[in-house]
């Protein structure tokens, strides 16, 4: 009995403690701004979101995220599985293009990129695709009085390609390009 205890004190020491303590060193040492969660500041230091994580931007000086059905609430991540054919999803879907055709008076409903459209499986993906934010381009040049061309030229900038080459799509991170946008004169 007594060995039954040792060996389960001694591996809740090693799985518990050692292992947990190694890895978020090494995690420090090797990749310490991963290991802080990504966090992305502004220009005064002041941390505005994490690289990891969406958020909604409902102001139409910038580019918009996926739909969210979590509303991009990171304690409640996870996304409603409807079917395709589901009333909800559907009546969710036509509103949410009637609402981005609405916002995006340039564009046709054919032009509307699926991801702008279709929830992430986490419901908070901080990505989309190029497409999705050239599509938004007219309306943002339009609202920051910009010219489309610097609009397009920062969204080429901000598109990064697929991890070690071949992994994934290409995508850009809103809030990153949103930044970047504000930066602009």
């Amino acid at each position: 009995m007594l060995k039954n205890l040792r060996l389960v004190f001694v591996l809740l020491l090693i799985c518990g403690v050692a292992y947990p303590v190694l890895m978020t060193g090494l995690a420090q040492l090797t990749m310490p701004a991963k290991a802080e969660g990504s966090l992305i500041k502004d220009q005064s230091g002041k941390m505005i979101g994490s690289e990891m994580i969406g958020q909604s931007f409902q102001d139409p000086r910038y580019f918009q995220g996926r739909v969210s059905s979590i509303e991009y609430d990171a304690a409640n991540s996870g996304t409603l599985n409807y079917s395709p054919s589901n009333e909800e999803l559907i009546d969710r879907t036509k509103k949410d293009i009637s609402k981005f055709l609405e916002e995006n008076p340039t564009i046709d409903k054919t032009e509307i990129p699926s991801d702008l459209m279709t929830n992430s499986g986490s419901g908070l993906d901080p990505n989309i695709s190029p497409d999705s934010a050239k599509v938004q381009v007219p309306r943002i040049a339009h609202e920051r009085e910009l010219t489309i061309e610097k609009v397009y030229l920062l969204v080429e900038k901000y598109t990064r390609s697929r991890s070690m080459g071949l992994f994934g799509e290409p995508r850009i991170n809103v809030l990153e390009l949103n930044m970047a946008l504000d930066q602009l004169k």
